[in-house]
């Protein structure tokens, strides 16, 4: 059986899961996949401050949300986001 690729609904779950992970510091996982690494590393090396980054990951779910509902089909990364594409 052909597995099917996940669509925007399921996508867009994992993301808001992955963002509540890196919000409460800690996951509880050891497999993700390979969008969710690029954004991870991504994520990583945007340096945020320990001091604007649950702002910023809030500002920046609430984008890809909000892309994603127009019709994205995954969701960009935080440094698209900020501005500075790494």
């Amino acid at each position: 059986m052909i597995e099917q690729p996940p669509d925007t609904e399921e996508i867009l779950g994992q993301f808001n899961r992955l963002v509540r992970e890196l919000l409460r510091g800690q996951t509880h996982r050891n497999t993700f996949v390979p969008w969710e690494v690029e954004l991870l590393l991504d994520i990583e090396n945007c340096h945020l401050r320990e001091s604007t980054k649950e702002g910023i990951l809030l500002h920046y779910q609430k984008a890809v949300q909000r892309r994603m509902n127009r019709g994205a089909s995954s969701p960009m990364k935080l440094s698209k986001y900020l501005g500075r594409e790494l």
